[in-house]
């Protein structure tokens, strides 16, 4: 079995007061949770936050705990046969310990609700069922907006069930939705939590760039020259733009707050000029681009070889 420092995960001294101890873990809670942070690891560190304050935060856990003794994390160690008996919570056969971590030890011993760990058959805690995870696929405009969705989940063993997720506006790749209780269900302890991962299919206009989008806008070359107004489509309603004169393929235009929602501030739409040409012209057409070509005094390779 594996030592897990709780002390160490927490960032507490071993002489931490209960008070200290409850400040880290609501501190590092707030951090790690999954519906706030980041970070690539926060489930993680959101499990074993919550794992080492079941077990500190309450006095006999961690009197129990204290009698384990101090091992670096990771090393392996076993407790002495009667550590359990020490507690009242009877005693346990040092077989017992095949494949189990330090939670389910606890679990075993005192009936804690862990960090996400299957129930192991003979052992009467209430071990809630472990975290699903999941991937939920929405169309641009189902993220701008917000969405509710069914689902049709299946876990080994089980038959496919369906379940109701809420999506709000403005949710971005990558972000992780949880849905409490819709994960696997547990004999002797509440039902683990659905993880859903978001991820927004390709869009045939737009492209995301964290909470700002980008249009590509075709205009024509004397569109470009001359300058024009186009209307652009948005998510929130098409828009009126002014193309100045003059504009370049690549020139970035900025509408401010038309991009994905966001309750501190929506992002923004860039509408992106590219100089459109006709794939093919007709005999007028040409003899005119012919006599523009003779009339032009513009460089646009000032720095290139000249012919």
């Amino acid at each position: 079995m594996k030592y897990k420092d709780y002390y160490k995960i927490l960032g507490v001294s071993r002489e931490a007061s209960a008070d200290e101890i409850k400040k880290a873990y609501r501190r590092l809670a707030r951090k790690y949770h999954p519906d706030v942070s980041k970070e690539k690891d926060a489930e993680e560190h959101f499990k074993s936050v919550n794992e080492a304050h079941e077990v500190l935060g309450d006095a006999e856990k961690r009197a129990a705990y204290d009698q384990l003794g101090a091992y670096r994390g990771g090393q392996e160690f076993r407790p002495p046969p009667d550590w359990g008996a020490r507690f009242n919570q009877g005693g346990f056969s040092q077989a017992d310990l095949g494949g189990m971590d330090l939670s389910d030890l606890f679990s075993q011993m005192f009936g804690m609700g862990g960090g996400g760990h299957a129930q192991r058959p003979g052992f009467s805690g209430g071990m809630r069922g472990r975290d699903v995870e999941a991937t939920l696929h929405l169309s641009l405009e189902e993220a701008f907006r917000g969405v509710e969705k069914s689902l049709q989940l299946a876990s080994p063993g089980q038959a496919s069930r369906a379940v109701k997720v809420r999506v709000p506006a403005g949710v971005l790749p990558g972000r992780r939705l949880r849905v409490r209780g819709k994960g696997e269900a547990s004999m002797h302890g509440q039902a683990g939590d659905l993880l859903l991962q978001v991820e927004i299919d390709p869009h045939p206009l737009f492209r995301l760039d964290g909470k700002d989008l980008l249009i590509d806008l075709p205009v024509m070359p004397w569109e470009a020259v001359l300058g024009t107004s186009v209307t652009v489509p948005a998510p929130s309603g098409n828009v009126r733009v002014r193309i100045p004169g003059g504009s370049k393929a690549g020139q970035k235009m900025r509408l401010p707050g038309k991009g994905m929602p966001d309750a501190s501030r929506n992002g923004d739409l860039y509408v992106i000029v590219q100089i459109g040409v006709p794939p093919q012209v007709s005999e007028e057409e040409r003899a005119l681009y012919e006599q523009l070509a003779k009339l032009n005094r513009f460089d646009p390779r000032p720095r290139f070889p000249k012919d």
